[in-house]
């Protein structure tokens, strides 16, 4: 029996997802998934044609899916730039494709389920929903956004507008229940509320959504809410036993608290006691030292924290650079900026062409896996939460741009490329970042890059190869520079003073992408090779 066209091209598509997992984590690669669910929408529209009597409700629902599948196809990056669009992406081809497969179960022929339960082994899991929902609150709490903003799709930069339903908001609230996360079921049990009082259609009722809310409000210690949000579910459905339950326990406790403080009260007033009061302080101001890292890290990512001083600011400078004479830039030196003075951290302006950089991409994109980190404790590579990207190794050897790229960064630092780490291309999924770190290794990680042979990473290279909507700097908590990627540019910094000791001031982190698609590459160079070209220093912070 022959294949139609339309299952031939499918199988193409799948085949190439098939060997990749952590859909979430990159969202080039997540362009993939949006072609396959355009061509999955075509396979159903076939069905449909031949079954249109019976299944009118699943022609509804191919041709919303069909509508949204060829905008998003025009600009895949860009539409799945919106952290909404990759969110629901998750949420449709984990969830509501299965759903759909139960519906045409109950009158169908073989031809279109049997099709699509064998695709469905290729489609994103509930890790990557789960990520992906994840993403979204990481976003919330770092940029501070409401649940309304992101709901309403109402985000900087934005250039495919997403509404988010009432069903969308209530699982986000249930993913969040599930992780013990009581703030965030909250705030999104009460949007989804909040729409449904709207008027929105859903399957979801108010019962339940109010079920979520009371008793994520009562974790929070809010006993008196919990109560509120109690009676009005028992108003919807007076016979609901755990609510019957709840609102006579939540009045036994909140009488229980005012008989207590009423005790409280009275002892203070016994003769020969005085009513103790508590004046109130002027707050102080905190230090930045004092500061979490966390809330710094958050605040930079923002645009906030630390200011340099307009003394210091005064120092930094804009030149054209030919690294003493190099003759690849005597003629035509290179556009050099100074970004921050302490640790010294330098951009080079258009570096590296469109042309260089979709090449790369194109290089790196059937190769990206999950990005890891060195783990202090198994000095193993692992995966983790607090690094959610893809990344990919390119050699020299294997295309003459790549050498080319590392012959570039080589003239401009001076520094030997041949002990360096490959060039290392990164894509950035949902909500993608990279907590604060050290590139180099400290000294309870004697063990962190033995195997390689060459030394402490001694200094980074990093491109930027993308521009990103909103969101995605590079951020260095310690003294507060922030970072932004600008497309066709570099930014480099000495991990390691002179002496060989590492520069702790030099710990940064990649904030979550909020709005774009974020690609960078960076190279990171070793110590071995450069005793010549970069001398060694006598004093420990020289």
């Amino acid at each position: 029996m022959e294949l139609p066209c339309w299952c031939l091209l499918l199988l193409y598509c799948l085949q190439s997802l098939s060997a990749h997992n952590d859909f979430f984590t990159s969202t080039g690669q997540m362009t993939d998934l949006l072609y396959t669910e355009k061509d999955l929408v075509t396979s159903l529209k076939d069905y449909i044609r031949a079954e249109e009597n019976k299944l009118e409700r699943v022609k509804r629902w191919a041709e919303k899916l069909d509508s949204l599948s060829v905008a998003a196809t025009q600009d895949p990056e860009g539409f799945l730039g919106h952290p909404v669009n990759a969110f629901k992406l998750m949420k449709r081809l984990n969830t509501e494709w299965g759903d759909l497969e139960s519906l045409v179960l109950s009158d169908t022929t073989d031809g279109f389920i049997s099709n699509l339960t064998i695709q469905r082994q290729y489609f994103p899991t509930d890790e990557d929903q789960t990520g992906a929902a994840k993403a979204l609150l990481r976003l919330q709490d770092t940029y501070r956004l409401d649940a309304n903003t992101i709901s309403t799709g109402d985000l900087p930069g934005v250039k495919h507008k997403s509404l988010m339903t009432v069903d969308d908001c209530y699982e986000l609230g249930k993913i969040a229940y599930s992780d013990v996360d009581y703030y965030h079921t909250e705030l999104w049990m009460a949007q989804a509320l909040k729409q449904l009082d709207q008027g929105e259609e859903s399957t979801i009722d108010k019962v339940t959504v109010l079920d979520y809310l009371s008793y994520s409000i009562y974790q929070q210690g809010e006993i008196e809410r919990a109560l509120e949000y109690t009676k009005r579910l028992l108003e919807l459905d007076p016979e609901h036993q755990r609510a019957k339950g709840n609102l006579k326990y939540f009045e036994f406790q909140l009488e229980k608290q005012k008989n207590a403080a009423e005790d409280v009260s009275h002892k203070q007033k016994e003769p020969g006691k005085k009513e103790t009061t508590e004046k109130q302080k002027k707050p102080k101001k905190v230090s930045n030292h004092l500061i979490p890292e966390r809330k710094k890290y958050e605040m930079l990512c923002r645009g906030e924290g630390n200011r340099m001083t307009p003394r210091r600011w005064s120092r930094l400078f804009c030149r054209y650079y030919d690294n003493n004479h190099n003759p690849m830039y005597v003629l035509a030196p290179a556009k050099q900026q100074d970004e921050w003075d302490r640790p010294y951290i330098v951009r080079y302006l258009d570096i590296i062409s469109d042309k260089e950089i979709e090449r790369v991409k194109q290089l790196a994109k059937p190769r990206l896996r999950r990005a890891t980190v060195h783990d202090p404790q198994t000095g193993k590579l692992t995966t983790a939460h607090y690094r959610v990207s893809k990344s990919a190794w390119l050699t020299a050897y294997e295309d003459p741009m790549i050498d080319k790229i590392n012959q570039r960064i080589e003239d401009l630092t001076g520094l030997e490329m041949d002990t360096a780490e490959e060039l290392q291309v990164a894509n950035y999924g949902v909500g993608g970042q990279y907590e604060p770190h050290f590139d180099f290794g400290r000294k309870d990680e004697p063990d962190a890059f033995k195997e390689l042979g060459t030394g402490n990473r001694i200094a980074t290279w990093l491109f930027y190869m993308s521009d990103v909507a909103a969101g995605g700097a590079t951020v260095f908590p310690d003294v507060g520079a922030a970072v932004w990627p600008q497309k066709g540019t570099a930014v480099f910094w000495y991990n390691l003073f002179a002496s060989g000791e590492g520069d702790y001031s030099t710990r940064h982190a990649a904030c979550p992408v909020l709005v774009g698609n974020k690609w960078v590459s960076n190279k990171w160079i070793h110590e071995r090779g450069q005793e010549w070209r970069r001398p060694c220093g006598l004093s420990e912070s020289e």
